[in-house]
């Protein structure tokens, strides 16, 4: 049945900044069980060793405190609707942020010396509290400079594992780390990194219902995020409570890098009032990226935040800078605020968050085109089928760049970008299956290809990803 169990403030980096968390148990010790599976380092502050709730903390069932009211070696039931409070003991006070140690002293020095930073501006990177959004390409040097100049508390939202993908510019992880979740690493690398830092892990699906009160929690927020509705949320929630927006993107050889601040300048929204089409950015996974440009952004927007922090020179706010590595040009636009914006205009018509996906177009976390009504096939079924003698013939729409990395037997290559100048080579009366890599290019060749007349089409669910997943495991996978 479910159960409430309200967080105290000192537990919330555990369950991602939540006030409360509702789980489902008959029991207090079984709804306390599965508050501390959530997080193992939540288990070790709620259960010593003997796994019995330690001394340090009291739980209250309604309005009586469960040690009061529990008899030897019995289970406490809990009935639909229960609230558990977790009230553990508190000092009543803070690290003294206003004080550097002497470890610290040493390990800042070269801050210290600099007329920039000085002593004083060492203590204000302590004091501050800085929430990256994402732990990938971004998030990996955003996190590792902000962590090592000595910002003080460190947030990260992620919810996703280590992929053997990542590793080639996620520097943040080691091989080793493949298929742990992303925060686990990056709290253990940070720390590693840093001990003086307190990093707070938050392992929530950043959402319209948890922003704000996330975002409430923190002086600065830089956006890591490799979606639109996440960006988006990401600019309407830090204009809704106040917050400096550091924002950076990438795409293969270009990157990007701003300030949003709508107490004082533009938001994100004044620059782009709505998102592109579904599909029309392809994501690293579909486009990729040169390793080393994450790097460099992400150490570009850590440098803002930490401009922001020092009150340090003049901030990217109402500038936007544009990286191109293939000519290794930098290029600064301005950036004005628009009257008309629909959270920071002067008559605004967003004042809560929204549905993003709905606005963006999309009903994942990435823009793929939707495939209701397109036909296809398994790659089981057109194993089965081939296999049976029954002849195909596979269109290939990736590019030929990687078509050489990997390719289903028989596939012809025909480019998605070739389409149009090689109809003529195709027989609008023979049935063409089509694949790519996972999918969602195989959409985009189906519409163009029905559109010029081909009525004989199927897609290949999944791709030539699916196919050395489930066929051929001996072909790579990219």
């Amino acid at each position: 049945m479910p159960v409430t169990i309200l967080i105290p403030t000192p537990l919330r980096r555990y369950v991602g900044g939540a006030k409360n968390v509702a789980v489902t148990a008959d029991t207090v010790e079984a709804a306390l069980a599965a508050l501390a599976d959530m997080s193992p380092d939540l288990r070790r502050q709620l259960f010593d060793d003997r796994g019995c709730i330690r001394n340090f903390v009291n739980v209250f069932l309604g309005d009586q405190n469960i040690r009061n009211v529990a008899a030897a070696g019995q289970p406490i039931p809990v009935h639909d609707g229960d609230v558990l409070t977790l009230v553990p003991a508190i000092a009543g006070g803070a690290p003294d942020a206003d004080k550097l140690s002497k470890s610290e002293i040493l390990r800042y020095s070269r801050h210290l010396i600099m007329p920039e930073v000085t002593l004083e501006g060492q203590k204000r990177l302590k004091k501050a509290r800085v929430l990256c959004v994402g732990a990938g390409g971004l998030g990996s040097p955003l996190s590792l400079y902000l962590a090592a100049a000595g910002v003080g508390t460190l947030g990260i939202v992620d919810f996703d594992v280590v992929d053997l993908t990542n590793i080639q510019r996620q520097i943040l992880f080691s091989t080793s780390d493949v298929g742990r979740p992303k925060l686990d690493a990056a709290r253990e690398r940070l720390q590693q990194l840093n001990p003086e830092i307190d990093v707070i892990s938050h392992s929530v699906h950043l959402s319209s219902w948890n922003a704000l009160d996330l975002f409430s929690q923190y002086d600065i927020i830089a956006d890591g995020t490799d979606n639109f509705p996440t960006r988006y949320l990401v600019n309407d929630a830090c204009v809704l409570t106040g917050k400096p927006n550091v924002y950076a993107s990438i795409f293969r050889l270009e990157g990007q890098v701003s300030i949003f601040d709508a107490q004082r300048g533009p938001c994100y929204r004044c620059l782009f009032p709505e998102p592109p089409p579904p599909g029309m950015v392809p994501s690293c996974a579909e486009g990729g990226v040169l390793g080393v440009v994450p790097g460099i952004i992400g150490s570009l927007q850590a440098l803002e935040v930490l401009k922001l922090i020092l009150g340090l020179g003049d901030p990217l706010i109402g500038r936007l800078v544009l990286f191109d590595a293939i000519g290794f040009e930098f290029r600064e636009l301005p950036v004005k605020r628009d009257p008309a914006c629909r959270v920071c205009g002067k008559q605004p018509t967003i004042t809560a968050p929204i549905d993003y996906e709905a606005f963006c177009g999309v009903r994942g976390e990435e823009a793929e085109p939707d495939a209701t009504g397109i036909p296809t096939l398994t790659v089981e079924e057109f194993d089965r089928r081939r296999k049976a003698g029954e002849t195909f013939s596979l269109l290939d729409v990736r590019e030929a760049h990687e078509h050489a990395i990997v390719q289903i037997p028989g596939a012809i290559p025909f480019p998605l970008s070739e389409i149009p100048a090689r109809l003529h080579e195709l027989d609008s009366a023979q049935t063409y299956t089509l694949s790519c890599h996972h999918g969602p290019r195989s959409v985009q060749a189906y519409r163009q290809l029905k559109q010029a007349g081909f009525a004989h089409l199927q897609v290949l669910a999944g791709g030539v990803q699916a196919w050395a997943e489930k066929i051929d495991p001996s072909l790579p996978r990219y």
